[in-house]
């Protein structure tokens, strides 16, 4: 870890529950950073702050951007004092454990619906590999069926804060979103919850979802090996939505523009979700690709055993047009449709799959 003191020079955008520096810092570098006021304040032009530059001294995928730890402001008294009315805490035992109100909790007016929920009633469950397919299923859910309400469950195998997320209040602006629910150490959601299971029975129970989606945060961990990387939580999610009566479909990784070689076609994080995590047997949706890629989908899901554990579910993504993204632009790895139209395609097909399970109109 390093820590360097810096003056924030500039306020450079602000949105709910997070704000966009530049801040000069003491050892004469600087750059942009990230402030949650949740955790430090919010941060006026001249405070002094503590920074964390670690992800960026170490070029990880950060967008570039530092952290801010601690705002001295004026240096003396109470720097930040704003109780959640809630027992619970996040990012418990660390320096920057912050209460919330969980939906859960006996605190909550939420506490009777959850304290009696206990099944998810056959809701469809949209389990992604990746951050970015979100606002891609929902925008399919949302064509095949305009009136179908959309959660979005954030867990936390990745970036914790959900404000950090620009794809989400993009698309939560755009209602392709009608609720987001932080789980286990995430936070920063309309609804905060203890856990995924949890926060799944939050989503149908409090927000009245038709249709749930679950995916990490910003950001995604690979160490190219079979089970260190953030894929693994594909398969968590699809326990839990299966766990609690739900209908999980998995959302395919693919990748015909990856360079890496673990990535191409079907992603090792999907197969390893889908073939060692998951125990229980989900819907995995394919799209509709030109023939060849489709032949190389079709043989990669073969080779690795996926249809003696899962059901194949078909989708037209990838045939008929995208749905309407309502202007919320959408990259992977830097990627977008033109250059990795798999990778989309796969997406959408999730969404198209689960919306026909919503609608009652699937086999």
């Amino acid at each position: 870890m390093r820590l360097v003191w810096g003056r924030v020079a500039e306020i450079r955008g602000e949105a709910p529950g997070v704000q966009d520096l530049l801040v000069e810092l003491d050892d004469g570098t600087g750059g942009p950073t990230v402030n949650y006021p949740q955790l430090s304040g919010a941060c006026v032009v001249g405070d002094r702050v503590l920074v964390n530059t670690t992800a960026v001294d170490l070029e990880l995928g950060t967008g570039g951007r530092h952290f801010v730890v601690a705002r001295l402001g004026e240096g003396c008294g109470v720097a930040l004092d704003e109780p959640a009315r809630g027992h619970v805490m996040k990012l418990r035992y660390s320096p920057m454990q912050l209460d919330v109100l969980a939906v859960e909790s006996q605190e909550s007016e939420h506490h009777p619906a959850m304290r009696d929920a206990t099944t998810l009633a056959g809701m469809p469950v949209v389990c992604c590999g990746l951050h970015s397919q979100v606002a891609l299923v929902a925008a399919a859910v949302k064509q095949a069926g305009p009136e179908l309400r959309v959660a979005y469950c954030m867990s936390d195998s990745a970036a914790l804060a959900l404000p950090l997320s620009d794809l989400v209040r993009a698309a939560t602006n755009a209602g392709l979103l009608d609720t987001t629910v932080t789980c286990g150490q995430a936070f920063g959601g309309r609804l905060e919850a203890v856990n995924v299971h949890s926060g799944l029975l939050a989503a149908r129970h409090v927000a009245r979802a038709d249709v749930a989606i679950v995916a990490i945060g910003p950001g995604v961990v690979g160490t190219a090996t079979p089970f260190g990387h953030g894929g693994i939580a594909q398969g968590e999610a699809m326990n839990a939505a299966a766990s609690l009566c739900g209908t999980p479909v998995a959302a395919l990784r693919l990748s015909f523009a990856d360079a890496r070689e673990r990535h191409r076609v079907v992603s090792h994080h999907t197969l390893a979700a889908l073939t060692t995590i998951a125990l229980a047997p989900v819907r995995v949706a394919v799209p509709s690709l030109p023939g060849e890629l489709a032949e190389q989908v079709d043989a990669a899901l073969e080779r690795a055993g996926v249809w003696e554990r899962h059901v194949r579910a078909d989708s037209t993504a990838g045939r008929d047009a995208p749905p309407d993204l309502r202007g919320v632009d959408v990259l992977t790895m830097g990627r977008g449709p033109a250059d990795d139209s798999a990778f989309f395609s796969a997406a959408y097909a999730a969404g198209e799959v689960a919306a026909r399970l919503a609608l009652g109109s699937a086999e």
